[in-house]
């Protein structure tokens, strides 16, 4: 369905429940689920405004559902860019470490003497 410009709250509340209601799906929702978008929080609000929390199912307690796979990636992606530049290091390290041959053979000879197992093959 088009939604006319500016996608605010209150236009996208006031499409989604004329959607609804031409659908007759008004009486029949339990929950939304959307992302963590403030303006999804603020249409939330705008269609429990416009459809009786009475009409919806469990009274519209758990209308607002958040997006879980929505809130993972901002916790990976969060959580990433902390320990990137670590990333970044081991990723040039085994660039350098598996370019030739001779610089192989000497990152398996150094494992040996500090006492380490080295399980890193070339390609």
């Amino acid at each position: 369905m088009y939604v006319p410009a500016p996608h605010t709250s209150q236009v996208l509340a006031e499409v989604l429940v004329q959607c609804l209601m031409d659908w007759n799906l008004d009486r029949k929702v339990s929950t939304m689920n959307v992302d963590n978008c403030t303006t999804n929080d603020a249409m939330i609000e705008c269609i429990l405004d416009k459809i009786s929390p009475r009409s919806l199912i469990l009274g519209g307690q758990l209308f607002h559902m958040r997006c879980c796979a929505h809130i993972l990636n901002l916790i990976m992606k969060d959580s990433l860019s902390v320990i990137g530049n670590a990333i970044e290091k081991v990723r040039e390290s085994a660039n350098y470490w598996t370019t030739t041959p001779k610089r192989e053979e000497k990152f398996i000879e150094t494992c040996a003497k500090l006492g380490g197992k080295s399980t890193f093959l070339m390609r």
